[in-house]
């Protein structure tokens, strides 16, 4: 078993709504994001994924949510854009372009901070 991951991160602000403290005011992060591929086997080079690939497809993702008001894009209309959400919204977003008859999408991490963070495993 092979999980191959990616880190890569974005800038963003938001506020969490009727949040019973300083998070319901406007404010940002640096969000670190790691996005992890699950494979048993390899590819004919000996690779479960290709690294570009996988850089490709997520960046395609996350550079729509980089120096944005999260609360302002349509899948953060009803819900807040909380860690845990914004690691859902990945998955789902990821979900099929990185799921084939070989890897699997296996996990989202996203980080507030060094020390904060949530991991999503779908459903």
């Amino acid at each position: 078993m092979f999980d191959i991951f990616i880190k890569t991160h974005f800038s963003g602000g938001h506020h969490l709504r009727e949040y019973p403290g300083n998070c319901e005011r406007p404010h940002g992060h640096n969000w670190k994001v790691k996005v992890t591929v699950r494979t048993q086997q390899l590819d004919q080079l000996g690779m479960g994924v290709d690294f570009k690939v996988l850089k490709q497809q997520v960046n395609a993702v996350v550079d729509a949510l980089d120096h944005h008001d999260l609360n302002e894009h349509p899948a953060f209309q009803d819900r807040n854009p909380s860690s845990e959400h914004i690691a859902q919204f990945l998955f789902q977003q990821l979900h099929e372009t990185l799921t084939t008859a070989r890897y699997q999408l296996y996990s989202i991490e996203v980080r507030e901070t060094d020390s904060s963070g949530v991991i999503y495993y779908g459903q």
